[in-house]
């Protein structure tokens, strides 16, 4: 019985196969398959560890570095209300009864994330189906002049405007970088991986800080303290987007691997059925994609996660200011935000690469600290210098693990280059989504009771990441339960699938993982 339902499988990818050879020719392939073949070849152990160690040493730093500034983008906003932008650009109203109204602010925090919205499907098409270095590298170098330009904004309508069309053009990094690494690593990699470019998040919450402090020390120039921010932030993006342009569409044709480290970088991924990378857009895909379940329960938990990175990226640092600390103080208690963070994502990642299964019992597992924080924060004194709301702002640096395991769960359980671009955008559109709600939930006019409703939402939230975490784990073992019950099937027929850019769905011998 198996062995009926390993060849009936089989022959329906067979079938797959030629309907894509027939559409499209080679075209339609992985671009590995023109240097791997069909069947596997002996690769010298010796030469795939080397060939890794390149990828890692080329592309993890410079992803790392991206996303640094990526976030750096959204930060600063936080800060820059410190030093003065919110009095400068009228992004905060006093009425008659002395209260302040910060609504635009919340609008200048999630128009960036509209922006992003409008942006991504667009930029993921770009990045399938051009040169990536070039397309990449052509819109980081944008970014970095509508960055710079944040200096010259002098309302808060010209911010709402700078805003939406800076998060537009930024779209193109997370989508850039979850496709990057599903294209390069093994699934079992793919964890430590997706983990150390995520974490640029937490590196940047103390660089960054450590930065801004410096900025609050200027006193002269013909400019404000946040306008040099902005203009140092578009200066190491176009830095970087000199960068950009050097990267590889994929392993086949990575310029820093030799033509045998090229064969062994395709060669380790042909276990694994997920492919590297087709410049052909296959509508079929994205139909599966929208129809698979999988898809949903990620973009559930990922715009649940990052409802608090809206909320804390644009008013964290104002929201420290409320415990009793000064401007400056409050950007050194960004620090143990950060350092918690830095901890929690890259251990996650380490975990996740040395133990089977466990993402997503451990994406529920960081949740919990992240609620503990919530509800210190709201039910806590908030008196002058408070340590115990300031500890559960750091606590709620966890969330970078969250985002971390569920960006890797995403990208690590989806083959099919089409797909596995169309998930890894509607992922960030589940992330804009989030920080697009977050600053929503912050009402100004209910500071004196804690902000109720920022903590209610947000405790609410990650019960729901909780929830679809639990859900999602029982949807990919019952998958992996009907895969494994057709048996192991043909290896001749795994090697000839493994570059034939089929889905996860299609692919017989397609594993998921937890």
């Amino acid at each position: 019985m198996a062995e009926e339902k390993t060849a009936m499988q089989a022959s329906r990818a067979s079938h797959n196969v030629e309907a894509i050879s027939a559409n499209g020719g080679g075209r339609g392939q992985d671009e590995a398959l023109e240097m791997a073949g069909e069947h596997s070849h002996d690769v010298d152990p010796a030469v795939s560890a080397r060939a890794l160690k390149k990828i890692d040493w080329v592309l993890i730093p410079a992803m790392v570095a991206g996303y640094s500034l990526v976030y750096y983008d959204k930060a600063i906003l936080g800060a820059a209300v410190l030093f003065g932008m919110t009095t400068d650009l009228s992004l905060s109203v006093t009425d008659a009864d002395g209260k302040t109204d910060t609504t635009r602010l919340s609008w200048a925090t999630s128009l960036f994330y509209f922006g992003m919205l409008a942006g991504v499907y667009p930029m993921t098409y770009a990045l399938q189906t051009f040169n990536l270095g070039r397309i990449l590298g052509g819109v980081v170098i944008l970014w970095a002049l509508i960055c710079m330009l944040t200096a010259a904004v002098t309302s808060f309508q010209g911010l709402y405007a700078q805003r939406f069309f800076l998060g537009f053009v930024e779209s193109i990094i997370p989508t850039g970088f979850m496709t990057i690494i599903s294209g390069f690593y093994t699934q079992k990699e793919q964890s430590m991986r997706q983990s150390w470019w995520v974490s640029s998040n937490c590196w940047f919450t103390i660089a960054g800080g450590a930065l801004n402090y410096g900025f609050a020390q200027i006193k002269g120039g013909g400019l404000e303290a946040w306008q040099y921010i902005y203009l140092l932030a578009g200066s190491l993006t176009f830095v970087f987007g000199l960068i950009c342009f050097a990267v590889p569409n994929g392993p086949t044709s990575a310029w820093f691997l030799t033509k045998d480290e090229r064969l062994a970088a395709a060669e380790r991924l042909r276990k694994g059925q997920t492919g590297t990378r087709c410049s052909v857009l296959k509508k079929y895909q994205i139909v599966e994609a929208l129809c698979d379940v999988k898809t949903w329960l990620v973009f559930i938990i990922m715009a649940s996660i990052y409802t608090v990175n809206g909320a804390v990226t644009g008013f964290g640092p104002l929201i420290v200011k409320t415990f009793g600390w000064s401007v400056l103080e409050s950007i050194l208690w960004q620090f143990p935000l950060g350092g918690i963070g830095l901890v929690a994502v890259l251990g996650s990642g380490w975990l996740g690469s040395r133990f089977q299964d466990i993402r997503l019992v451990m994406l529920v597992i960081s949740c919990l600290p992240i609620i503990a924080g919530f509800i210190m924060i709201w039910k806590s004194e908030w008196y002058h210098h408070a340590p115990v709301p300031v500890a559960g702002y750091s606590l709620i640096g966890f969330f970078a693990a969250s985002v971390g395991l569920c960006v890797t769960v995403g990208m690590s359980n989806v083959a099919g280059h089409t797909k596995k671009s169309f998930v890894a955008a509607t992922i960030f559109v589940a992330y804009a989504t989030g920080n697009i709600i977050g600053p929503l939930m912050v009402k100004s006019q209910t500071k004196e009771e804690h902000y109720p409703e920022l903590w209610t939402g947000l405790t609410v939230c990650y019960c729901i990441t909780i929830s679809a975490s639990i859900t999602l784990y029982f949807v990919l073992r019952r998958a992996n339960k009907t895969k494994y019950a057709a048996g192991e099937g043909d290896e001749d027929e795994r090697e000839k699938l493994a570059f034939q850019d089929l889905t996860d769905m299609e692919n017989p011998y397609f594993r998921y993982s937890l």
